[in-house]
């Protein structure tokens, strides 16, 4: 029997449920606590993490545990517990107050408002002691129960300024002058070799990736790397983007025995990893390592992907179609406890096979780290099997039984808590990346999964006669509004589900859903969106967030989202507004195209023009799945059986008896071909000129 228990306990939040029962007499955010700290004159605590945090865990057990630190707590303030990815409206207003204030940000994020929930201070992780020139946390909270009692007028003055700050930050796009400049007075050519330039004095050229440790996947730069390669032919950005993809893959930040990749490592080498698995980062290197299968038809890529989606469908995958968000760093307290070996152990399960295996996948008596072993490769295959003198096919069997074998011992270990809520931006990511799967490998559950995902996201999330959707969804109930994050990758999920099938309907919804985002979240002038919707009423700023995080910005999502539907459906000023929300970050891109590769993505479409790929007759779906095969980055793609009026670019294409694809710009097409390598080869020579 627990021996505390708060209003967390109500919550559907993994995260907010790990903290029921502590002493703290924590609130979720919501009126009841708002309305309690104006009428009692409290200041609030806001503490902010997400279940998989491991850090979060940490201060937790030596702080909101502890009786006397909760007493403390809760004579003076108002806490208030937020799940980072229930609220990341919340979570991105107040890191971006903490950064203000500290100049660095993290989880969990501890921040001390004023009743009127405007920041004064905070931080991230306190220790329970003071250690390492860091306050303990009864000494944060001493000093500013004084300083609230004290010196209030300071207080209040200090939160003024940084929600004023807030408010300043988020007014770029403002002075971007009426009209919109021609293709070649804006870009060119030369912008894109400054961000490829700007982008390889970041690259790592030894181990992959961009920058030092920690190292994060960086999808993002890697798909934009792909491009440029693509149009330019410079092999030095292939070179760059395969070596990232392949070192990810033989490293510790990939499960090497059950599949799928970590949030992040801790090394230069990809051996460490933060251990734990979310949703989204496996669906963003899906869709990249798609990418790269099509261009290389590698086996390593086709391998990861059934791997990675396999590991999606079997642990992170809801009975209704719906995927979870997350698995923990820890189990049993310990931070990568369940995925970590000793040799002995591995001897004792694969017996005669334990040296071969161990040599493969660098395991020792001493460990790889803090005297245990993550598994990874420093030797690819072919090369270890020529130098034991092997045959490849023979290695690859032996090393997959003793991989099933572990696996299978694996499965009897305590697992990581599992977040089991469904987030709509990240279901359509992994949506995404299921239609992006198909089209690379043309795996038929691949397409099956996006469709039925894709029935759960319209059917469970969607508002009933709002046209709005919901952000959250667990336990057979939907709640909060959606993000401007959820709408952008829905409606690319719905694009590429389009693609992929050739229902038209799909674009049809994707087109409404535009629609509802121009009405709730534009900002009048600008061409940007809001983070939040105009219903949303308790946040302090409505910001607007164009920096690729650990997902893509949503206002780039949206620009790729209108140029895309500006051809579809012939509406020029939805490309104008693509357009215009480009040009007013034009020198932002090229300076940091780590931050903003998906806009450089989208700046890249604009400077090489994107095209219509137009395939329609009784064998449509069969020319569709062949051409889907290759990379083609740049294609706008419809497919149907016949002529449809509802989109001009289906419109007088259909001749009987035949089925042509059709190659154009802005509606201006070459010569139709009845196959795809002439198809090809057209293509082919536009980029040669």
């Amino acid at each position: 029997m627990q021996q505390h228990s708060n209003r967390l306990s109500r919550e559907s939040s993994p995260y907010l449920l790990q903290h029921a029962h502590n002493p703290v007499d924590w609130y979720p955010w919501g009126p009841e606590a708002l309305e309690r700290a104006k009428r009692e004159d409290k200041p609030i605590l806001i503490s902010i993490g997400y279940s998989a945090c491991h850090w979060c865990h940490v201060m937790e057990k030596e702080s909101f545990e502890d009786e006397e630190t909760a007493a403390l707590m809760n004579e003076h303030f108002i806490n208030i517990k937020i799940d980072r990815e229930e609220r990341p409206d919340l979570d991105h207003i107040y890191m971006d107050a903490v950064q203000a204030i500290t100049g660095s940000g993290g989880w969990p994020l501890n921040v001390f408002l004023t009743p009127e929930t405007k920041p004064f201070y905070g931080g991230t992780y306190f220790p329970p002691v003071k250690s390492f020139n860091r306050a303990s946390w009864k000494e944060v909270l001493g000093s500013i129960i004084q300083s609230f009692l004290e010196r209030r007028a300071q207080i209040n003055e200090q939160a003024e300024k940084l929600t004023s700050h807030l408010e300043q930050t988020n007014s770029f796009g403002q002075e971007f002058p009426e009209g919109i400049r021609p293709d070649e007075e804006s870009f060119s050519r030369h912008h894109l070799d400054l961000i490829f330039d700007n982008i390889i004095q970041t690259a790592d050229t030894e181990w992959g990736g961009f920058g030092r440790a920690p190292k994060f996947p960086q999808t993002q730069t890697i798909q934009w790397l792909l491009r440029y390669n693509h149009f330019t032919g410079r092999t030095e950005a292939l070179e760059q983007a395969l070596l990232s993809l392949d070192k990810m893959i033989y490293g510790g930040i990939y499960d090497q025995l059950g599949g799928g990749f970590a949030r992040y490592s801790t090394d230069k080498e990809w051996l460490v990893p933060h251990f734990e698995k979310m949703l989204y980062d496996n669906a963003l290197l899906v869709i990249v390592l798609s990418e790269a299968y099509q261009i290389t038809k590698r086996q390593l890529y086709a391998e990861a992907i059934r791997e990675t989606m396999g590991f999606v469908r079997r642990e992170l995958m809801d009975s209704n179609g719906g995927f979870y968000s997350a698995l923990d760093a820890d189990s049993e307290g310990v931070e990568g406890k369940f995925y970590v070996w000793s040799r002995n152990e591995i001897g004792n399960i694969l017996k005669e096979d334990a040296d071969l295996f161990c040599r493969f996948y660098d395991v020792t008596d001493m460990g790889n780290w803090e005297h245990t072993n993550i598994l990874r490769v420093l030797v690819p295959l072919e090369e270890f099997a020529a130098t034991n003198r092997m045959d490849p096919s023979v290695l690859e069997a032996k090393l997959g039984v003793c991989r099933g074998l572990l696996l299978a011992e694996r499965k009897k270990r305590i697992r990581p808590l599992l977040d089991d809520k469904v987030l709509l931006g990240w279901n359509a990511l992994m949506n995404i990346a299921s239609s992006k799967a198909y089209a690379a490998l043309g795996d038929e559950q691949f397409r099956n999964l996006a469709k039925t995902n894709m029935e759960f996201i319209l059917k469970c999330m969607n508002i009933a006669g709002d046209g709005g959707f919901f952000h959250s969804f667990k336990e057979g109930r939907a709640k909060f509004p959606a993000f401007l994050d959820d709408y952008a990758y829905l409606v690319q999920a719905l694009i590429h589900l389009q693609e992929i099938t050739g229902d038209q309907d799909y674009l049809l919804r994707a087109k409404a859903i535009v629609e509802y985002v121009q009405e709730q979240f534009s900002e009048a002038g600008t061409g940007f969106f809001f983070y939040t919707g105009s219903n949303q009423k308790d946040v302090i700023v409505r910001k607007k967030e164009v920096y690729d995080g650990a997902t893509p910005s949503g206002n780039a999502i949206m620009a790729w989202n209108l140029q895309y539907l500006s051809s579809v459906f012939d509406i020029r000023e939805w490309r104008k507004q693509c357009w215009q929300m480009t040009d007013s970050l034009t020198q932002m891109i090229i300076k940091y195209p780590g931050s903003f590769a998906q806009w450089a993505m989208v700046l890249m479409d604009r400077v090489w023009g994107s095209r219509e790929l137009v395939i329609i007759g009784d064998r449509y779906m069969a020319l569709l799945d062949e051409i889907l095969r290759y990379y083609i980055p740049q294609k706008v793609l419809q497919s149907y059986p016949f002529d449809n009026e509802d989109f001009p670019l289906l419109t007088q294409r259909f001749t009987h008896g035949k089925s042509y694809l059709y190659w154009c710009r802005d509606y201006s097409c070459l010569t139709p071909v009845e196959n795809v390598p002439d198809l090809l080869q057209l293509i082919d020579q536009e980029l040669e000129t």
